[in-house]
């Protein structure tokens, strides 16, 4: 029978899709946000999904009979007697060959499960959703299996296993790993990879027979991390082709992977990757893993929205994103009281709404040798604390924020002279230091309390608004140095539960996660933050792609984005301002750049283009991210058509040379095919055509009236533009 939630109406209850049941052989069918979720509920095994993807509509028994009729395996040669059963929690029990969903063992023994599912329920969620438990155990393992199988209102899946040791000896787990089959017609993969200042790279390979794994043990999500692993029609790209999605929302390690197997079967998976020894349950003690999100989309836009539209339910905006104004590209380490002042004031004449102090504040702090961990005030630098800043910040209209890096501490710092046994690493020895750094082991008491006071002291001192949460470096060696266990796991579990209640005792207080840029971009931390800083490379050229694969998963309101000094302090590239502006638009656009230092009328066309991101941002913070896959490499378009489709805001980017002349057309899409809508270049854009020798579009000139359909189909004519000159297009229906 088809459970079934229609879209925008809200949940229609099903009587018989709600539990809890007995166990019998049945099919529960989902549906939410146009996507079907059928899952199949056995006595003897954990359930199993039959088909995820396209909305199929009101089924009734029969019909969901047929379906499970119609793809049936068949034994063959050399093949077990039963079939291969793929379930959520793969088993080597059942003959799965491929990576099994579950791995551990008590000393040697019980190192394969059997569960037999004992009872499920499956309920209206009241967000428009469904949320479904199974709970399964293995009598002779000893354990206890508890699976939640959610379908959001956005169409995305999710799932996350409770293992529960039942049994009076140690349970020692290995891995948990969860899994969702794909169709054999997403014979395509795509995942990401990348480094410090260049994240996001994608890259493409056929969906061929064994496992792909892209596995992170750098104690957070990493900077060569995949946000997803794609498998997709070939050829898929953000407007075209089937395409099935996994994120594994953890920020230490973890891992996703697609397999494909001899006989067939098609998954992508994802979990946790424990450390040795990392968890050993006792009689009665549970394991939970994190979520696994799934996201399936026709074309990767589609897949994408489902992401932006889970976090912006489940983590609205309270108000819109206020424009930071960040002092690191301007000053440093160089804290003085006076420059500091200075830049205070020239953010706020060009529309700055927040005030962020970056590294260097605190003690012993003149470069990143020294201080982390001391979480005080340099009162050789600023003698009356930070208030006289503070307070020149307020009474120029803008609040104050701070950037601090709470999970890092200096070997040269107070506190690692107190307390070396707070760092983490094996008990004969501490790992390479990276930036001069070490990491402080958080799952110790002692080390949060105190980590937690200082920051509770600090945000009440202050009265921030804001804080910065950097975290500079990869896990090596994470362990106790007491107990000499390794201690990723509870290290993530302890960052998490400070954040948590950092963010319930001071209610308003937003963070921003960075970690040497994009390290920790995964819906673990996502959904405890604020913003996410994308990357460390604040050079535009560069950030487009970084931003256009990032904004995969992460909407442009939580995506920090900064216009910096033309000169990139990275990469030492020279780009007009257009192009250091038109990139953050599409993001939550900050300034990092010393701007006291401009003249009257560089700071004018600053503030120009900050009112003209106020103006849009009520669209570009709630509207739906289109990316165009334009014919022509050298030109990247990228937009926000609003939820009603009634208006739109896009960018035409040379990032190269055409390779046509004069170049070719674009296909805005998003919009609906039967309105009119007035299409015209902002005025702001005009002078960066008007600079080319070339005549300008007519369309360009003149503006013009299309439907939807007819500028999806037929496009228009890309104007001629130098690289690196990108221009903005309006869309507003006409009446």
């Amino acid at each position: 029978m088809t459970a079934q939630l229609p879209e925008q109406t809200g949940p229609t209850q099903d009587a018989q899709a709600q539990g809890p049941h007995p166990v019998s052989e049945r099919l529960q069918h989902l549906r939410a946000g146009g996507v079907s979720l059928m899952l199949a509920i056995r006595p003897d095994a954990p359930p199993a999904i039959l088909y995820w993807g396209e909305d199929l509509g009101n089924l009734d028994d029969a019909q969901l009979a047929s379906i499970t009729a119609a793809s049936a395996p068949r034994q063959t040669s050399n093949m077990p007697e039963d079939p291969i059963l793929l379930t959520v929690l793969p088993e080597n029990s059942r003959s799965w060959p491929g990576t099994p969903g579950i791995e551990g063992h008590r000393d040697g023994r019980a190192f394969s499960t059997k569960f037999a599912t004992t009872s499920w329920r499956c309920d209206p969620d009241g967000l428009g959703g469904w949320a479904c438990v199974c709970k399964a155990e293995d009598v002779d393992a000893e354990l206890e299996l508890a699976v939640d199988i959610e379908l959001t209102a956005q169409g995305l899946a999710k799932l996350r296993a409770r293992l529960t040791n039942t049994g009076n000896s140690p349970y020692q787990l290995q891995s948990l790993t969860l899994a969702l089959p794909v169709p054999d017609l997403a014979d395509e993969l795509m995942d990401f990879g990348g480094h410090h200042l260049h994240e996001r790279a994608p890259q493409r390979h056929e969906f061929t027979q064994g496992t792909h794994v892209r596995e992170e043990c750098r104690g957070r999500t990493g900077l060569d991390a995949t946000l997803l692993v794609l498998a997709g029609e070939k050829g898929f790209d953000f407007g075209t082709g089937k395409i099935w999605g996994v994120h594994t929302a953890w920020s230490g390690n973890h891992r996703m992977l697609a397999e494909r197997l001899p006989s067939g079967e098609r998954i992508l998976a994802g979990g946790e990757v424990l450390q040795p020894g990392e968890i050993t349950l006792a009689s009665d003690e549970s394991y939970e893993s994190p979520w696994l999100f799934a996201s399936f989309g026709n074309g990767m836009d589609e897949l994408s929205a489902r992401f932006h539209e889970y976090l912006r339910t489940t983590h609205p905006l309270r108000r819109p994103r206020p424009v930071t104004g960040n002092s690191w590209e301007a000053v440093y380490f160089d804290h003085k009281l006076e420059p500091l002042v200075s830049l205070a004031d020239a953010f706020a004449e060009v529309g700055v709404e927040r005030f962020v102090l970056d590294d260097g504040w605190f003690s012993h702090r003149r470069d990143d040798h020294a201080g982390l961990g001391d979480w005080e005030v340099d009162r050789e630098v600023w003698p009356d604390g930070l208030h006289p800043l503070v307070e020149h910040v307020r009474a120029r209209g803008m609040e104050f924020g701070l950037w601090v890096e709470p999970e890092m501490i200096n070997p040269d710092s107070d506190l690692a002279r107190a307390h070396p046994d707070w760092i983490m690493g094996m008990p004969w020895r501490l790992p390479p230091e990276s930036r001069h750094q070490q990491v402080l082991n958080l799952a110790i008491p002692e080390a949060y309390d105190h980590i937690h006071s200082r920051l509770d002291a600090l945000i009440d001192e202050y009265q921030l608004t804001y804080l910065k949460w950097d975290h500079n470096r990869d896990l090596v060696e994470a362990g106790n140095r007491v107990t000499g266990r390794a201690t990723v796991h509870a290290q993530t579990l302890a960052v998490y539960r400070l954040i948590d209640k950092l963010k319930a005792d001071h209610p308003g207080l937003e963070i921003e996660s960075c970690s040497s840029g994009g390290g920790r971009a995964d819906l673990g931390i996502l959904e405890r933050t604020d913003r996410m800083w994308g990357s460390d490379c604040t050079d535009a050229h560069e950030r487009q792609q970084i931003q256009r694969y990032t904004s995969l998963l992460v909407p442009p309101e939580m995506l920090g984005s900064h216009i910096s000094a033309s000169e990139n302090h990275q990469t030492w590239r020279r780009l007009s301002l257009s192009m250091r502006a038109i990139t953050a638009i599409f993001a939550d656009l900050g300034v990092e750049w010393d701007v006291s230092k401009l003249s009257a009328a560089e700071r004018e066309q600053l503030a120009e283009w900050i009112a003209l991101y106020k103006h849009w941002r009520p669209l570009l913070h709630t509207g739906k991210a289109i990316r165009i896959d334009s014919p022509d490499p050298a030109f990247w378009v990228n937009g926000v058509v609003s939820q009603d489709r009634t208006r739109a805001l896009f960018a035409i980017v040379p990032m190269g040379t055409s390779i046509t002349a004069p170049p070719g057309m674009w296909r805005p899409r998003g919009l609906d095919p039967e309105r009119s809508y007035r299409v015209e270049p902002l005025e702001i854009s005009r002078s960066t055509v008007d600079k080319t020798p070339y005549q300008p579009l007519r369309w360009w000139g003149e503006g013009l009236t299309a439907t939807g359909k007819t500028l999806a189909e037929h496009g228009l004519r890309i104007p001629d533009l130098p690289p690196d000159e990108p221009v903005l297009v309006s869309f507003e229906e006409e009446s």
